[in-house]
């Protein structure tokens, strides 16, 4: 998937050797025994990349998913410590992907219905811009780690199919951690059989986007010798990225993309054909024509697996990121504080992003202390920090102990007509009145094109705003929508938008590369070890979209189940919202926003659709940080 390209890995060693302190043994053990260096609770830069080890494995899984009567196998690219040789144990850390081997061009299936029916022109393109530099040879190897890049099931050089996301691409993932604690079975390429005899056993993941999704469905397995996972941007729930509250709803900037397009993108192993049927079966089950969750689904939830994780799991997440939105990070998080999981969590500004290139030196420190707290085992007391840190829109971070920021409370603001019916009125004291209609056009007309003008009714959407706020006013959590209204025409879709009103400058989640050179670790030719330091990139306007949810109509009850409407009918709806942490300042105001189809993300049905909505018991559920609730009047 061209937005999942994620960190440019570990190169191949080269023989040039560069300067590098040599390993030296720790206290009591026998001297000219290779052994780690720890300083002030963290590994030391002691052993040399330039002169590692590489190996190639091809690992045996414990599925058929080509179904050629042969077990698949996945391969695990190895750089390692020479002093691995010598009788140096090591932990892994891992980055498992299924784009090592590049993507392939596929076209998007068309979302508006009722037109043609052949497939839109939308088409996977690799976006170096986004490829992520690679760092961890540079940076863990020379701390007395191994660093790996596992090709996922059907793509490079692993066999079987790809599956987005379904449990064989778990189990390709869990042989690789299967093999380096010596219970999978492994081959060089020339099919002579090889262990890990170097490995601790102990293996940390880290990825961004698909290459974060995978350490969760690794974790989710509850595979024993996996101790940390740092997955970033990764998706917990596929169900929620390519489906919503019954709805099929696109990732950001991919309208038309699903499960099949995305196996289909990826299938870059040797033979691909042998995965056609496979990927059809996808195609036919993963249902674009009511959105319901399945058994299918199902099988792509690990949240609901959360109590199995025995890793530690630090989530990172960004608060403008439109492609694995919000949900999928906060739902996991939840999940593991339940389940009693040791747990981290990074919120920033930028959209699908790591935070490495302009938070370096501190992404640095924690990453190097989870990995070696729970792959090493050193005390170094990452665990009792704040658990969570967030960047605020000026670009500085905060801690905090928790995430919603404990005593959080959720604000009822009711949608009430305004004095001259619209635009309406937000407000904490409900006022019922007559339903206030409005006519879709989302098929022609985006979101951003239906929120403007937010003084004036427009036939195509329902506005609803507070006043100018005295004080500034942090919603941190799970916004909630809960909407009487009728729907009398083809979409069956509701979305609701929260705004924020005012001219500003704000993050627009891009980044632009400065100047300022930060070099990070152990150089060698070709790669000097270090990167352009990033900033996130604003822009002055007068309003943002905080967040958005949808709904698909017919899903009232249940995500699993669609059920006819009765044009006309009034029903109460209630969905979710994706989570945020944001703040609307002083003199600005808050907005509402209740639109149908939206054109960048839902199917586009034909235009239409008559939506009445019934002000006062129509309302929000606003999650009101402590200290930033100047409540709207």
């Amino acid at each position: 998937m061209k937005r999942f390209l994620t960190t440019a890995a570990a190169a191949v060693a080269v023989a040039t050797l560069t300067a590098a302190t040599p390993a030296v043994a720790a206290p009591g053990r026998p001297a000219g025994k290779p052994s780690i260096q720890v300083r002030n609770g963290e590994t030391q830069p002691v052993f040399s990349r330039a002169d590692a080890v590489t190996q190639t494995v091809n690992i045996e899984t414990a599925v058929d998913s080509d179904h050629d009567g042969k077990r698949d196998t996945v391969q695990l690219r190895i750089m390692r410590p020479k002093e691995t040789d010598q009788g140096l144990k090591v932990p892994t850390i891992m980055e498992p992907s299924p784009y090592w081997a590049g993507i392939l061009d596929v076209p998007n299936h068309p979302v508006d219905i009722g037109g043609m029916r052949g497939l839109a022109t939308a088409k996977f393109q690799r976006n170096l811009a986004e490829v992520f530099p690679g760092y961890y040879d540079n940076y863990f190897l020379p701390r007395g780690y191994a660093v790996a890049d596992l090709d996922s099931l059907g793509t490079g050089g692993s066999t079987g199919c790809p599956t987005s996301g379904a449990r064989n691409e778990q189990a390709g993932a869990k042989a690789a951690v299967d093999w380096l604690n010596g219970r999978a079975r492994g081959w060089a390429p020339d099919g002579t059989p090889v262990k890990a005899g170097w490995s601790t056993g102990s293996v940390g993941m880290i990825g961004q986007s698909y290459d974060g999704t995978l350490p969760n469905m690794a974790a989710a397995t509850g595979v024993d010798g996996l101790k940390a996972i740092v997955p970033i941007a990764g998706i917990s729930n596929w169900y929620d990225y390519y489906r919503d509250n019954g709805g099929v709803i696109a990732p950001g900037g991919y309208q038309g993309e699903d499960l099949d397009v995305l196996a289909k993108a990826v299938l870059t192993r040797k033979d691909p054909e042998v995965c056609k049927k496979v990927i059809d079966d996808i195609e036919a089950r993963q249902d674009r024509d009511t959105g319901d969750y399945s058994p299918f689904w199902d099988e792509r939830n690990y949240v609901k697996d959360a109590r199995k994780v025995k890793a530690a799991v630090m989530v990172v997440h960004g608060l403008n990121d439109w492609n694995v939105k919000t949900e999928q990070s906060v739902r996991w998080w939840n999940a593991l504080k339940q389940a009693g999981v040791p747990r981290k969590l990074w919120l920033h500004q930028a959209n699908h992003a790591t935070p490495f290139r302009w938070r370096i030196d501190e992404w640095l420190r924690q990453t190097l202390h989870w990995f070696d707290r729970y792959l090493y085992g050193i005390r170094n007391g990452i665990e009792n920090e704040p658990k969570v840190d967030i960047q605020r829109p000026d670009g500085s971070w905060e801690t905090a102990k928790d995430w919603p920021l404990p005593g959080t409370r959720s604000l009822p603001v009711s949608l009430n007509a305004g004095p001259g019916g619209q635009p309406g009125v937000l407000s904490p004291r409900p006022r019922p009145g007559a339903a206030q209609s409005f006519v879709d056009e989302g098929r022609t007309r985006t979101a951003e094109q239906l929120l403007t003008g937010e003084d004036k009714a427009d036939p195509n959407r329902l506005a609803y705003l507070t006043g100018t706020l005295s004080k500034p006013l942090r919603i941190n959590g799970i916004p909630k929508a809960d909407i009487r209204a009728s729907l009398d025409g083809p979409s069956p879709y509701l979305t609701a938008l929260l705004v924020d009103y005012g001219t500003d400058t704000r993050p627009t989640g891009a980044r632009v590369t400065t100047t300022d050179k930060v070099c990070y670790g152990q150089g060698v030719p070709g790669d000097d070890g270090c990167t352009l330091r990033q900033e996130l990139a604003t822009e002055t306007a007068p309003y943002k979209i905080i967040t958005r949810g949808w709904l698909d109509a017919r899903n009232r009850a249940s995500i699993s189940r669609s059920e006819p409407l009765t044009p006309g009918k009034s029903y109460s709806f209630r969905w979710d919202m994706q989570p945020t942490d944001y703040t609307v300042k002083a003199g600005h105001r808050l907005g509402v926003i209740v639109l149908s189809t939206d054109y960048d993300y839902t199917l586009r049905y034909p235009a239409g659709t008559a939506v009445a909505v019934r002000p006062g018991v129509s309302r929000v559920w606003l999650p009101v940080a402590p200290g930033g609730d100047a409540a709207p009047k």
